[in-house]
């Protein structure tokens, strides 16, 4: 049973850095895209930054390309967002998300089975 869990969310000044970590388990090891995902208020879901379990590539969009860095800690097990240089229009919900693949990761929600319960991130001027 895959298990995602979002932790790190909080307020930030624009500029400052925060990062996101999610707690994932019970995936499989193979066709399988674990990714981050946001949600403004009024907005629809946003792909910000997708990772292929089997081989580590990372893809991100292209609002945070640059200012965000996704990670694997084999540790802890957990996937995390750094996020720098953090802009107003950063604030959002960000979900953790799972989702087998048979072709790559997609930036569309509808790929993704599982979510975590989100955390949120804001940023102020």
């Amino acid at each position: 049973q895959v298990q995602l869990r979002e932790s790190g969310g909080g307020s930030a000044q624009a500029g400052s850095s925060l990062k996101l970590s999610c707690a994932a388990s019970g995936y499989p090891r193979t066709n399988y895209c674990l990714a981050w995902f946001r949600q403004a208020p009024g907005k629809e879901r946003e792909g910000v930054a997708l990772f292929y379990v089997e081989s580590g590539s990372t893809s991100y969009g292209a609002s945070v390309k640059g200012r965000f860095d996704l990670s694997r800690d084999p540790v802890k097990k957990t996937l995390d967002l750094q996020m720098n240089s953090l802009k107003p229009e950063d604030t959002a919900m960000y979900y953790c998300a799972g989702g087998q693949t048979d072709y790559g990761c997609s930036y569309s929600p509808l790929e993704y089975r599982h979510w975590g319960q989100g955390t949120q991130v804001s940023v102020s001027s």
